[in-house]
């Protein structure tokens, strides 16, 4: 077994965790608690950014770095989504996903944004979205060198999860590469 399979084994065992399910009166699996702690939010990033980077690498791809820019955007859309209760990718003021990286102050251009509404993990929502043709598309997009990534918890402990990628604007003669043509 190569050792990127091997790594992506590990993350997504240690994303597990030993809870008997819960049933409610339906007969269906109650949904349990992820609550993220204050401890939490830069470890959550980096374990996504981590395990997008093996997911990329797995298919030849260059990594995806965080972006404040785009990491803003993302924490923006995630708590609209959760003051309007729906996911979907129109802010409440009719922003578009464009408007969003736009105001944040990114320069590059957005590739795409996955958006989602869970009890789930990051991993777990990864591992969704990887199931999703469109949602795989602008995770393993291999224009993508940025990417940004947030949520917003409710008290509840639904989670609203935004990711964000991006392609960084091309640098310019005097920044040291030379323009695309």
């Amino acid at each position: 077994m190569s050792r990127t399979c091997l790594l992506v084994v590990a993350l997504v065992l240690a994303s597990c965790v030993e809870n008997e399910p819960v049933y409610g009166p339906d007969g269906k699996p109650v949904p349990q608690g992820y609550q993220i702690s204050d401890e939490g939010p830069a470890r959550i990033q980096f374990r996504m950014l981590d395990s997008v980077n093996i997911l990329r690498q797995a298919r030849g791809l260059e990594p995806v770095a965080l972006s404040a820019h785009l990491n803003a955007a993302a924490k923006t859309h995630a708590l609209d989504m959760s003051v309007q209760n729906r996911p979907w990718h129109f802010g409440s003021d009719g922003s578009s996903p464009l408007d969003r990286v736009a105001r944040a102050g990114y320069s590059g251009r957005l590739l795409g944004e996955n958006i989602s509404e869970t009890y789930e993990t990051e991993l777990e929502t990864l591992s969704a979205w990887m199931e999703k043709l469109e949602a795989r598309q602008v995770i393993l997009d291999p224009r993508a060198r940025d990417i940004g990534f947030a949520w917003h918890q409710e008290p509840s402990g639904k989670i609203w999860w935004t990711l964000v990628m991006g392609e960084p604007a091309a640098r310019t003669e005097d920044e040291g590469e030379t323009p695309s043509q």
